[in-house]
This record gives C-alpha cells, structure tokens and sequence, in this order.
C-alpha cells in the first residue's frame, strides 16, 4: 500500500470490459512527507469516491482487483481502498 494524490480522472472510449462502469483516477504516489512524488503517476480504479486533490491510499494487491472487477483477465494493477482525512501526527523521536 502506499500514499498517492489524485490528480484527476482518466475517460477512455474504448477500455477492457472488466473496466466499464468504473471511474479511472489519476494519481500520483508520495513520500511520507505527503508532497513529493514518488515514482511516475498511476491510473487506479476509484472504490472511495475520491476527487482531485485528495490524499488516497492505494494498493496493487492483484487477487483483491480480480475479485473487485470480477475478472481472472483485468489489466488493472492499482486501485484505492481508502481517503485520509486527518493529518500526520508530529514525529517523535
């Protein structure tokens, strides 16, 4: 699992059929810091209704999307399972 920030939604006209009906986020993985980027942006299936500009807790656990997406055949990797609403707590030493 790892943090990730909605960047916006992708619209593809044409797409697997395990995808049809389900929205596409676009989102970029972060830091613990919460702002620098870690990696390349990911398109995830939306399961928490997330909106741009949210902080998102996505995985790439596969057997989990399969079942999801009830399908043996997705080429969906990510996918969110969760919104972060609070802040971080202070670091302690």
């Amino acid at each position: 699992m790892q943090l990730a920030r909605v960047l916006g939604s992708a619209i593809s006209t044409v797409k697997h059929p395990s995808l049809e009906g389900r929205r596409l986020l676009v989102v970029q993985p972060v830091m613990a810091d919460r702002r620098s980027a870690d990696g390349d942006p990911q398109l995830a299936i939306d399961t928490v209704a997330a909106a741009n500009g949210d902080l998102v807790v996505i995985t790439s656990d596969g057997a989990m999307l399969r079942g999801l997406l009830g399908s043996d055949t997705t080429p969906a990797r990510w996918s969110t399972v969760a919104l972060v609403d609070a802040p971080a707590l202070p670091h302690r030493n």
